[in-house]
């Protein structure tokens, strides 16, 4: 068998033309080291389109002083580009998670070029995208040319996410730990929206969540559950605590049972040490993980998503703050959807019943030009630090009411008063 070689950043990087179009790896994996390698092209570089979900970290190209150069198109606006995506110099594209990969296939984004992170190859000559599996896998099977940012720091994971080394164009060398995010500890009232989540949790459900105070509150509250399997997008720290217990443990999940399923996973470097070769856990490409027809399959799915605001009549924007893009539509349809079509499956909106700013995250009507990512026929369960609205079945009206009754005490009055306007009728 051939040995890889490795070439400089620099090299590698030649290989990127101006006017084309290059996916980067996102999330933990997000190629830093190369990204910044190529900003230093910026003089020989113009309209270089990069194509991204979640990108996290230090990126000097996102910097407005190279914006002539590269332009990133993404599907999720993470920190890094939503200023650029409100001055204009960065684009957003609304898509769902579980169709990402058709957009590759489908040549509707070809791509010229991906630059990914992976371990280094094994004794067979296979690396690992790791902890990030997602669409990153697609990316790289529909590309031209491959460049790959080689990290041992990467761990090696189960799943789809294997590619062998003669697969990859360029190959560059760096050690650095992957990107862990801030863990901000949950407050009073997350944790007791954890425990009325909690409550709607059966043993032998399976759990979709995410990342946040909020779902890990929710995985805190479970600590008392049995036999709780996991099918998810991603992952973070609550969800190994719960296997660590042996709260998780997948026995009776009809597809994949013993494993934990997810198309990547984001947390602290603990969290990445525990899934490096653990045979618990499933990466899978995100166009099967978050497939609602799978996903319908699994009997007590419960579905755990957050919301920026919700309607009187259960309409959920999650993406956007008015007309700012805050993040993306993501996966939150494809497992509501799925979990509302599973077998005893519920799910769940969960949010804070008001902002950091005091403001009631219940309204009568979203703020203009926000995104509704949820329709309020996919709606059915509500949760704050309240209570629980199941809105399924209900008419507007009934809706309005029901999430009146868990908004902020002191936000109840102005919604009256907003429900009276709308429909000319009081309690």
């Amino acid at each position: 068998m051939k040995e890889p070689v490795y070439v400089s950043a620099a090299e590698a990087l030649e290989s990127i033309r101006s006017h084309t179009r290059v996916f980067v790896h996102g999330s933990a994996h997000t190629p830093v080291f190369l990204l910044n390698a190529l900003a230093t092209r910026h003089h020989t570089l113009e309209s270089v389109e990069l194509v991204c979900i979640t990108i996290l970290g230090e990126i000097e190209l996102m910097k407005p002083e190279y914006r002539h150069a590269f332009r990133v198109n993404s599907m999720f606006a993470s920190a890094p580009v939503r200023s650029a995506i409100r001055e204009g110099d960065a684009e957003y594209i609304p898509v769902f998670l579980s169709e990402i990969p058709e957009l590759f296939k489908r040549g509707i984004l070809s791509l010229d070029a991906a630059i990914i992170q992976v371990s280094p190859p094994d004794a067979h000559g296979y690396c690992s995208l790791g902890v990030s599996v997602d669409i990153a896998l697609s990316a790289v099977k529909n590309c031209q040319t491959v460049i790959a940012q080689v990290n041992p720091m990467v761990p090696r994971t189960h799943g789809d996410g294997m590619i062998h080394f003669s697969e990859i164009d360029f190959m560059v060398w760096h050690e650095g730990p992957l990107f862990e995010p801030e863990a901000g500890d949950p407050g009073e009232a997350e944790l007791q929206i954890g425990k009325n989540i909690a409550a709607l949790v059966e043993d032998r459900s399976t759990l979709q969540t995410g990342i946040g105070t909020i779902p890990n509150a929710a995985l805190m509250a479970m600590h008392g559950h049995q036999d709780l399997g996991i099918h998810t997008e991603m992952f973070s720290d609550g969800v190994m605590d719960l296997v660590l217990r042996g709260v998780i443990n997948n026995k009776y999940k009809p597809i994949h049972p013993h494993k934990s399923v997810s198309g990547f996973a984001l947390g602290s470097s603990k969290l990445y040490q525990f899934v490096h070769d653990n045979p618990a856990f499933a990466f899978l490409d995100i166009d099967y993980v978050n497939d609602p027809h799978v996903i319908r399959k699994i009997p007590r799915m419960v579905a755990i998503n957050s919301a920026i605001e919700i309607d009187l009549t259960g309409q959920v924007c999650s993406d956007s703050i008015g007309m700012n893009q805050y993040s993306g539509v993501g996966g939150q349809m494809d497992f509501l959807r799925g979990a509302a079509l599973s077998e005893g499956g519920k799910p769940i909106i969960a949010i804070n019943s008001r902002t950091g700013r005091g403001e009631s995250k219940i309204v009568p009507f979203l703020k203009p030009g926000a995104g509704v990512v949820t329709t309020r026929a996919h709606v059915h369960y509500v949760v704050t630090e309240y209570g629980v609205a199941f809105l399924f079945g209900k008419n507007l009206r009934q809706r309005g009411r029901a999430l009146i009754e868990i908004a902020h005490p002191e936000d109840r009055e102005n919604l009256d008063r907003a429900f009276f306007e709308r429909f000319r009728k009081d309690w």
